[in-house]
């Protein structure tokens, strides 16, 4: 079949029909192993996508998992700066995403050329950028943290370190917060865990008493001061498995509760209520916009492909390997 690629140019993704009486899940498992590929899935993508996997987690720890296989194509089903990340990780594999307009408003926060005459205007300052970044913000960073090792990171630093903590003010403050330090912050955020509603979280508290609060630390400070348990989505998810109660509200991209379910069937879990919808949840409309028919095409066609300048991927995997280096030290 000719592929018109104008639907990537005006789409994002290939919009191919698909015949109807395809099991399209069978037909991913064929393709997989027919052109030894890898999929991964970020734990806020739709159920059906994640339980087709062969890896779910969290962005980071995907594309660690992808360097390490034998794989020739890595299909990740997440947004553009995670399939990047695996593509700095595994330069010799081909990285595909679904749909390339599945972005990140938190990483799009801070455009390269403004980041860089940030900088400019803050000398002798170390810069730590969190692991949802571009590949650009990444090749001026010097060392790369996640949600579960940032604190740490920072810690192993010297007190006297002036440090540029980039792009996330949320989780900035967060980690200024419980080190004791005083970062320069760059103004960004995530638009789904700035939009949880403080009165209504406690609206739900009120009527489940007996819930916990989890929340992410890059949800708005009101909403960390009320939560029993702040972590990363990974660390949100082993403690609700490891907890002792049975009902939770859930402070992060609902995604994650399609594992949380599966984990603790016997438990409740309620998703925290934006501020302004009237929904229950809070969805992120860029990684709601992957699906399984996007997968299909993307796998069969090997389109949208995610290719970086070298010079750029390489300088982006400096600072990725000092993280890692910084945690191995550590324990982490």
């Amino acid at each position: 079949m000719q592929i018109d690629l104008n639907d990537l140019k005006t789409k994002g993704f290939l919009d191919i029909p698909i015949d109807s009486n395809i099991n399209i899940v069978e037909e991913i498992k064929r393709m997989k192993k027919e052109k030894n590929a890898v999929i991964l899935a970020h734990f806020y993508q739709t159920g059906d996508i994640q339980d087709i996997a062969d890896f779910v987690g969290d962005s980071l720890k995907l594309a660690q998992e992808a360097a390490k296989t034998n794989a020739d194509i890595i299909l990740f089903a997440g947004v553009h700066f995670m399939a990047e990340t695996a593509k700095i990780l595994s330069p010799g594999k081909k990285v595909l995403l679904p749909d390339l307009e599945a972005g990140c408003s938190l990483a799009d926060s801070a455009p390269a050329e403004a980041f860089a005459e940030f900088k400019k205007q803050h000398p002798n300052h170390l810069v730590i950028s969190y692991v949802n970044t571009t590949a650009e913000i990444k090749s001026m960073t010097d060392i790369i943290c996640t949600s579960s090792n940032a604190k740490e990171i920072i810690d192993d630093l010297p007190k006297d370190q002036k440090i540029i903590f980039a792009p996330d003010k949320n989780l900035g403050n967060y980690i200024n917060g419980v080190t004791g330090r005083s970062m320069v912050l760059w103004d960004g955020a995530c638009h789904v865990h700035e939009e949880f509603s403080v009165e209504r979280i406690l609206e739900l508290k009120e009527q489940n008493p007996d819930a916990k609060i989890l929340a992410h630390p890059e949800c708005e400070r009101p909403v960390l001061i009320i939560a029993d348990h702040i972590g990363s989505t990974s660390s949100l998810l082993n403690y609700t498995k490891n907890s002792k109660f049975d009902k939770f509200i859930v402070a992060t991209e609902s995604g994650i509760m399609h594992q949380m379910r599966k984990a603790n069937p016997q438990k409740t879990f309620i998703g925290a209520p934006p501020k302004d919808s009237t929904c229950a949840c809070n969805d992120c409309n860029f990684m709601k916009l992957n699906s399984l028919q996007k997968l299909y095409n993307a796998l069969k066609y090997e389109l949208p492909e995610i290719t970086l300048e070298e010079e750029i991927r390489v300088k982006a995997e400096v600072p990725i390997r000092r993280m890692l280096e910084i945690s191995a030290k550590l324990g982490l």
